[in-house]
């Protein structure tokens, strides 16, 4: 069994996409293909039984309860025939936006470069690569719900098995769970919220210490590693990004976007903007106009 446990984050929206699931049942003697290179990632939930896989340099004896989720481009293998009758559930899904295996509890995705291209902050979603499933039974029944949906008309199993994969994802996600939430990630959600929420005022230091109860310095540790920025670094490029949505929205003259979006000076603003997003609010305003 792999001993250090690793994490696997995903920068959603677009949430990753269900490609095709089934349920397999192995005797013993039999044993899982070895493949590489299959261009999706391999989910497998085990309800009974054991199966004995390896990935690259990595192996593992999974058990009922406990699942694991295999990266597309690696070689992975069977260690072992299974001893014993094993049923495992396998779902095959793609991600579109950036992904990352790290052994570090808080991978940091690249915000900046996602926000560029998907036009908004990313939501991490954070699966444990192998895990002791809390509620496995409800993991069954949404990779059966999955399996059965394959029988509809297809344009009904196109949503409903995209929703239902959704929901596992939902369940799985750590940040979901209360008996697995880091107070690490907590904390940085929550200076995350305030931050938003104040976003059109001048946020200092103080002012986050009193309302979450944490010294400043903390704080910044904290969002550093869940979100890759200190707040300071967060709150400009939320403030940048709300200022994009009322130039595009508005007729609104630049100053008073940028007295919108918690800039006292229009001029700082402007250089703000310019230095984040590479061109002027004028010039980004323009580009969209006919």
């Amino acid at each position: 069994m792999s001993d250090s446990p690793s994490f696997i984050y995903f920068a959603a929206p677009p949430l990753p996409y269900f490609l095709e699931s089934g349920e397999t049942l192995y005797e013993a003697g039999d044993r899982h293909p070895s493949r590489q290179h299959l261009g999706m990632f391999d989910w497998l939930i085990v309800e009974s039984g054991c199966l004995h896989i390896g990935e690259e340099e990595a192996q593992w004896s999974l058990s009922g309860g406990q699942s694991l989720i295999l990266l597309p481009d690696n070689y992975h293998y069977a260690i072992q025939s299974c001893t014993e009758r094993t049923r495992f559930y396998w779902i095959h899904f793609q991600a579109v936006g950036e992904w990352l295996q790290s052994e570090q509890a808080h991978g940091t995705l690249d915000q900046e470069s996602h926000a560029a291209r998907f036009k908004t902050t990313p939501y991490s979603l954070t699966l444990r690569k192998q895990w002791t499933l809390p509620y496995p039974e409800q993991a069954y029944q949404l990779a059966r719900k999955l399996n059965r949906s394959g029988g509809e008309r297809q344009s009904n199993a196109f949503w409903s098995r995209q929703q239902t994969f959704e929901e596992l994802l939902r369940i799985m996600d750590l940040r979901q769970n209360d008996l697995y939430a880091s107070p690490v990630v907590t904390l940085a959600e929550k200076a995350e919220t305030f931050l938003k929420a104040h976003y059109r005022s001048q946020v200092t230091s103080q002012m986050m210490t009193e309302a979450l109860n944490f010294h400043y310095n903390y704080i910044t540790r904290c969002m550093k590693q869940v979100y890759g920025m200190t707040p300071s670094e967060y709150l400009t490029a939320y403030r940048i990004e709300q200022a994009k949505l009322l130039l595009l929205k508005t007729e609104w003259p630049i100053a008073v976007v940028a007295e919108q979006v918690g800039y006292e000076s229009a001029p700082y603003f402007t250089y703000s903007f310019s230095k984040k997003a590479g061109i002027s609010p004028a010039k980004f305003r323009k580009q969209y106009m006919k």
